[in-house]
């Protein structure tokens, strides 16, 4: 497995099994413990999920030892301000049955990002947490968080894919040492991604299919990725993109499928403000 080194030190594995929208429990230990089986080492998890439990189970149950590990968790919206955020944390290391989890990020970019990043910071001094960082925060606010806080974000956990593949964020994220993580490294499906032309015609090359040519071209970028799939021989072959190199030509032509812009809808709208608010209603306690 190939790892990248954060900004701190901290070695954390460039593809990982996420596990969002599967909200059954036992079906979400069971697909943890079949990605740890295949060789999965990162597991990406949040609040919002409400399946914590379910990977905090399949961590006790997988026989792999805990600091073999790298566990990511992302805390929701209605626990930011520092002292809900403090008690969130807790809640999910109990959720997920460990005293430290790898990486704690805020998962989106509204309410108290201030006071509940204070509280990963806290939470990161006294070692509940080994690498703290943000998920969906435009560079302009990545700026923001990086210069005024006291430690800087190690992870920006942002919506990275073959038609989207932020470019300008990356630069950004470069120039603070901050590390781009992908969500959404197959568009979930979007603008015809499994059947796109380039992308048939290059893997054909390499005799690999189209989600292990996006994969590869995101982690030849510098990208961690983290696919989901419920399919255990799914998750083999995104775990199979180790044995192979995109061309500089392949690359460049991958490269000119970016479209510059989200294809699910941007964090910066009044409509997308309101549309969290929403969601913090729906959700309630996480």
């Amino acid at each position: 497995m190939e790892l990248v080194t954060l900004n701190n030190g901290v070695k954390m594995p460039i593809l990982g099994y996420g596990v969002f929208q599967i909200a059954d429990l036992a079906e979400c230990e069971r697909c943890v413990l079949d990605a740890i089986d295949i060789g999965y080492r990162a597991i990406d998890t949040a609040q919002s999920y409400k399946n914590e439990e379910a990977v905090g189970n399949a961590v006790s149950k997988c026989g792999v030892a805990r600091d073999a590990l790298f566990i990511t968790t992302k805390m929701w919206i209605s626990n930011y301000g520092y002292e809900k955020a403090m008690k969130s944390i807790d809640k999910s290391l109990a959720r997920l049955k460990t005293d430290y989890v790898d990486l704690f990020l805020l998962h989106q970019p509204f309410n108290d990002t201030y006071g509940a990043y204070r509280a990963l910071e806290e939470a990161y001094r006294q070692g509940k947490v080994k690498a703290i960082g943000v998920s969906n925060f435009y560079p302009d606010r990545l700026v923001d968080i990086a210069s005024f806080a006291e430690i800087k974000p190690q992870v920006n956990q942002i919506e990275t894919h073959v038609f989207q593949q932020q470019k300008k964020a990356h630069e950004v994220l470069k120039k603070y040492g901050v590390q781009i993580e992908s969500w959404g490294p197959f568009a979930e499906g979007r603008n015809d991604f499994f059947t796109n032309t380039a992308l048939r015609e290059i893997n054909a090359k390499y005799g690999k299919s189209i989600a292990q040519t996006a994969l590869r071209f995101l982690i030849q970028s510098g990208v961690v990725v983290i696919p989901k799939t419920t399919h255990k021989e799914r998750m083999a072959e995104n775990f199979d993109v180790f044995d192979f190199t995109l061309s500089e030509d392949d690359m460049a032509r991958i490269g000119e499928l970016d479209k510059a812009e989200s294809l699910f809808f941007r964090h910066d709208t009044p409509e997308a403000v309101e549309m969290f608010v929403n969601f913090v209603k729906e959700r309630g306690d996480c």
